[in-house]
């Protein structure tokens, strides 16, 4: 079998084009629920806030490395690991903090700020975090990857696209009322197909390597919304606060990801495998966890009654 480092995917410029034209959509579409009032209003709950942005950029790599120091990965498997973290919180990350009596304009608000900082905190992270582990450190001077470029890039996938669907929202409120939910379930539709679509272009590399990342991505994921949550809970915060945090730090933009790692890192099997499973299993961990969230309410009101 490949060594998961020598895997090569079948993934071409068409594909990553398409990428990054869905990665714009979902954006566009998250910032249709967004306003200016959002960002005001996370300057009024500066706790909060700062717990949701230090769970994302700065406990979530954090503890990535440490992860990574633990189990010793494959090197392309440990910088995608790096790159899933150093990413901001997931589109689908609303609708799910939505499922699950979460504070979900905190968590609108949250997606919104920390895409915003990504522009320059997933390049220093994945320069920094990247750097302190050697295998990766030795994949990273191989592949030569600049801050900066990937900065401009950031930039352009994600700010312009938040940017634009702000706008909307802003100047043509109605318009953005009537596609909000459209946009929402078309882009979680659209992404999940491209994921779909990818895997199966890749069956073979992928099921001959799930074994070796199943674990992995399950339990770094579960350090996400375990650590997001945990944090919450250190700071005091509300219960809703504390659930759309957790979603927040454990629902990574695993497109986001994918593009990143496909425009900069030549699409090295371990790192695209990493990101493409997490943009699986975030779903279904994070939809799990709403559930049980909804069904402990539920029986909280029974007890009440």
């Amino acid at each position: 079998m490949t060594p998961l480092d020598q895997v090569a995917l079948n993934f071409n410029p068409s594909s990553l084009i398409l990428l990054n034209l869905i990665l714009a959509f979902v954006m566009f579409g998250v910032a249709l629920d967004l306003t200016v009032e959002d960002f005001t209003r996370l300057a009024r709950t500066k706790r909060a806030f700062l717990i949701g942005i230090f769970a994302q950029f700065v406990f979530m790599p954090a503890a990535t490395l440490g992860l990574i120091y633990l189990i010793e990965p494959p090197p392309s498997v440990a910088l995608g690991m790096i790159v899933v973290a150093a990413c901001p919180g997931g589109s689908i990350s609303n609708f799910v903090a939505a499922r699950a009596n979460a504070n979900v304009a905190l968590s609108v608000s949250l997606s919104g700020v920390t895409t915003l900082l990504s522009i320059l905190m997933t390049p220093l992270n994945i320069a920094f975090y990247g750097s302190l582990y050697a295998p990766a450190a030795g994949l990273l001077r191989e592949i030569a990857v600049e801050p900066w470029d990937m900065a401009i890039a950031v930039a352009v996938l994600l700010a312009v696209p938040l940017t634009l669907g702000m706008a909307v929202n802003h100047w043509f409120p109605a318009i953005a009322e009537k596609l909000r939910r459209p946009m929402r379930l078309t882009s979680l539709a659209i992404f999940s197909f491209f994921i779909a679509a990818a895997l199966a272009a890749n069956w073979q590399p992928f099921v001959g390597h799930i074994a070796d990342i199943f674990l992995i991505v399950m339990v770094h994921n579960a350090i996400g919304l375990a650590g997001g949550y945990g944090l919450a809970w250190l700071g005091r915060l509300a219960e809703p606060d504390r659930r759309s945090i957790a979603i927040e730090a454990g629902m990574q933009n695993t497109g986001f990801g994918l593009v990143l790692i496909f425009t900069f890192f030549s699409g090295i099997g371990g790192m695209a495998i990493i990101a493409a499973w997490w943009g699986v299993w975030h779903l279904i961990s994070g939809m799990a966890l709403a559930a049980w969230f909804r069904s402990r309410d539920a029986a909280a009101v029974g007890r009440a009654a």
